[in-house]
């Protein structure tokens, strides 16, 4: 198991958080997302190592933005 954090801008309430969290938890693999909507920080737990990209192209699918 693997746990990585990311900072998404342009979350404002539950529905974005739920919109990540879907978003993100489809990537395979992944075992779960926890969303902290104050500080704007996403974390993945995953089976194996998720790459930026795919964790990028699925936030930006809920239509929100990964910052480095």
């Amino acid at each position: 198991m693997t746990q990585q954090t990311y900072t998404v801008t342009g979350m404002t309430c539950e529905h974005c958080v739920r919109s990540v969290s879907e978003e993100v938890g489809e990537i395979p693999g992944v075992t779960g997302v926890a969303v902290d909507l104050p500080t704007g920080k996403v974390t993945v737990t995953s089976e194996q190592e998720i790459t930026t990209d795919a964790v990028r192209a699925a936030v930006e699918e809920a239509g929100y933005q990964l910052t480095a």
